[in-house]
């Protein structure tokens, strides 16, 4: 085993295979308490391969996963996983829907519904923890979606494309909301996107993965204060950030 230098979730020369055929090939990256490091990367290229190896979901054939400085290659529950679908139960309530991560890690649905529901304010719900999914929009569904995520485990959050299926204009208020719950709970979060102008604005640094088998061709930081806001995008250093991406990931 490769042991990484102290990270909040360190991913140390992890390789897959399938059929023969190498999807990933020595993938080493870091994530530091509280940053959000997103994963760019062509359709194809290996991305949620990787998530399901940090997840626990998947086994590498070579390298490790570790959290803390913990190994936890191969360990599920560990890491919460939010798919590009919100994927909440229609016959429960927000409420409950949320409150499910609690209940399965064991707390009574009365002492899990109180908890979930004491974070509603933070992530924009309150009003609606009696609604069910379908009463909710597109944007509220992934916040509620979110705080599930959230609860399951407060260490690392996954996040696979969660916006990419909201209109241009909720998606740019989500951004908004976003940033600025991250920056008060501090949720260290992996991001997978296609979006290249989601990473920049969302993104403390972006790992870009590109070739076949696919490994880490450049990693970015994004130098610019948060919160940020639409306005960035129109800067010159927003489109230097752009062009960087877009040459080492073609």
């Amino acid at each position: 085993m490769i042991i990484c230098p102290m990270n909040k979730l360190e991913i140390c020369d992890v390789s897959k295979s399938f059929d023969g055929k190498k999807i990933v090939e020595n993938i080493s990256l870091n994530l530091r308490q509280g940053e959000i490091v997103s994963l760019l990367g062509v359709s194809g290229s290996g991305k949620t391969t990787l998530f399901n190896i940090v997840s626990g979901l998947m086994q590498p054939d070579s390298g490790s996963v570790l959290l803390n400085g913990e190994d936890i290659t191969g360990i599920t529950g560990k890491i919460s996983y939010m798919m590009q679908k919100d994927l909440l139960l229609p016959f429960r309530t927000v409420c409950d829907n949320v409150a499910l991560p609690l209940i399965m890690k064991g707390e009574n649905k009365k002492t899990a519904r109180k908890k979930a529901i004491s974070f509603f304010p933070e992530f924009g719900l309150e009003g609606t923890e009696k609604l069910y999914p379908s009463q909710l929009s597109g944007g509220m569904r992934q916040r509620a979606a979110l705080l599930r995520t959230y609860l399951f485990s407060q260490d690392v959050a996954l996040l696979d494309e969660p916006f990419s299926a909201l209109d241009t204009l909720t998606k740019a208020a989500v951004h908004k909301w976003y940033l600025d719950v991250m920056e008060h709970i501090k949720l260290t979060t992996f991001f997978i996107t296609h979006d290249i102008d989601e990473a920049i604005l969302l993104s403390d640094r972006i790992y870009i993965l590109s070739g076949r088998p696919a490994h880490i061709t450049d990693e970015i930081i994004i130098d610019y204060p948060k919160p940020r806001n639409e306005a960035f995008s129109l800067t010159a250093e927003f489109t230097g950030y752009k062009k960087r991406v877009i040459k080492n990931l073609y």
